[in-house]
C-alpha cells in the first residue's frame, strides 16, 4: 500500500525562559522522536492522555507549530514540509487539511458560515464566486447542513453542527490527508457517533487519509485501522486497531484500555481495572531509561536504565518495552 505520509524522528522542544532577563533554562520535550507512517486510504489513531504531545505533533506536522527536528515527508514526492519555506508551502496545504478540536473558537464569530467554507477557496484562488458559492452548498449538504445555513453565523448552530462546519471547511480544497485533533471529544455522545459516522462516510466519497488524534481508545478503535499510542512525546506502541485492543504489548496500553467501559455488565465485571500510580513525570526532565518505568508495575531495573525505541516484535507490531515478549497482558 502506498504511503501519504512518512514521520521521521520529529521533535518540538519549546524552550524554558526564567527571570527577568528571560535567561533559557532548559526545554519542554513535548514531542521527542516520533515516527509512523501513514497510507492511502488509512485511518492513523494517535491516542494517550492530555499533555503526551499528541496535539502538539499534529500542529507540528502541519506546520502552525515549527518543528524542533526531523522530517515530515508528504505524497509520492516525498516533499519534506520542514524544508519548505511557508511560500513553498502554500500549494501543499491544500492537500493536507485539519478539523479542530473547540468548534465553538475555531470558527469566526463574525462571518457568515457561506463565507467560513469559502475561505480557503478564495485564499487559494480555485474557483470564481458563482462556483464557489455551488461548492460551498455542495459542501455543506455532504456534512450535513443546508443551503440556507450559509447565511447564518456560527452562534446559531448547536457544538455537533458546528463540528460539521468545520469538516466541510477541511473539505474545501478537496484534500488528501485531514488531520482531525480530538473532533468529538467535547460533544456528547450521540452527536459523538453521528459525527464519527460522517467521517467514515466522507472517507469513502472523498477517498481521504486520516490522522485521527484522541484520548478516548474506544472511540478511536470505532474509527481506526492503526492506532499509535502516546506516552510522554513518544509513540510506545504501533499496530492494528483490533490488535491494540484486544492484545496490547506495552503496560501503558493495557492501562488505557482497562479504563473503557464495556457495555456488557458480565464482561465488565471480571475486567481489572489498571490504576497508574503517581503523576505524569515532567516533559523538562523525563525519567531516565523507559519514560513509563516509575508507574509501570512490571518495571525491572533495565527499565531504568536503559532507553528503548520502538522494537517490531514477533507477532508484528512495533513497541518500546524490554519486557514486551515477556508479558502476558490484559486486553477487551
Amino acid at each position: 500500500m502506498r504511503k501519504i505520509l512518512q514521520v521521521k524522528n520529529l521533535k518540538k522542544y519549546f524552550p524554558i525562559r526564567r527571570g527577568i532577563l528571560q535567561k533559557q533554562a532548559g526545554y519542554v520535550k513535548a514531542v521527542d522522536g516520533v515516527s509512523f507512517d501513514v497510507h492511502r486510504g488509512e485511518t492513523l489513531g494517535l491516542v494517550g492522555e492530555s499533555g503526551c504531545g499528541k496535539t502538539t505533533a499534529g500542529r507540528c506536522l502541519m506546520r502552525l507549530i515549527e518543528p524542533t527536528d526531523g522530517e515530515v515527508l508528504f505524497g509520492e514526492e516525498q516533499i519534506d514540509f520542514c524544508q519548505l519555506t511557508q511560500a513553498e508551502l502554500k500549494p501543499y496545504r491544500r492537500r493536507i487539511q485539519m478539523i479542530f478540536q473547540d468548534p465553538y473558537s475555531s470558527l469566526n464569530p463574525r462571518m457568515t458560515v457561506g463565507d467560513i467554507v469559502a475561505e480557503p477557496l478564495y485564499v487559494n484562488q480555485v474557483s470564481n464566486r458563482s462556483e464557489t458559492e455551488d461548492r460551498v452548498v455542495n459542501l455543506l449538504e455532504s456534512v450535513g447542513l443546508q443551503k440556507d445555513d450559509m447565511r447564518r453565523y456560527p452562534h446559531a448552530f448547536s457544538g455537533g453542527q458546528r463540528q460539521r462546519i468545520g469538516i466541510a471547511r477541511a473539505l474545501a480544497l478537496r484534500p488528501e490527508l485531514i488531520i482531525a485533533d480530538e473532533p468529538v471529544s467535547s460533544l456528547d455522545v450521540s452527536i459523538q457517533a453521528q459525527i464519527l459516522n460522517l467521517l467514515e462516510e466522507l472517507k469513502e466519497e472523498f477517498q481521504l487519509s486520516y490522522i485521527f488524534i484522541a484520548h478516548d481508545l474506544s472511540v478511536v478503535e470505532h474509527i481506526s485501522d492503526r492506532i499509535a499510542v502516546m506516552y510522554l512525546g513518544r509513540i510506545v506502541e504501533t499496530n492494528l486497531a483490533h490488535e491494540v485492543y484486544h492484545h496490547p504489548k506495552h503496560p501503558y496500553t493495557e492501562a488505557l484500555i482497562s479504563a473503557v467501559p464495556m457495555p456488557d455488565p458480565e464482561i465488565q465485571r471480571g475486567r481489572k481495572r489498571i490504576r497508574l500510580e503517581g503523576d505524569v513525570p515532567d516533559p523538562s526532565n523525563p525519567p531516565l531509561g523507559c519514560h513509563f518505568h516509575p508507574r509501570c508495575g512490571y518495571a525491572t531495573d533495565i527499565c531504568s536504565r536503559e532507553e528503548l525505541r520502538l522494537e517490531t516484535t514477533t507477532s508484528g507490531s512495533e513497541v518500546a518495552c524490554h519486557l514486551h515478549d515477556e508479558l502476558s497482558l490484559q486486553g477487551i
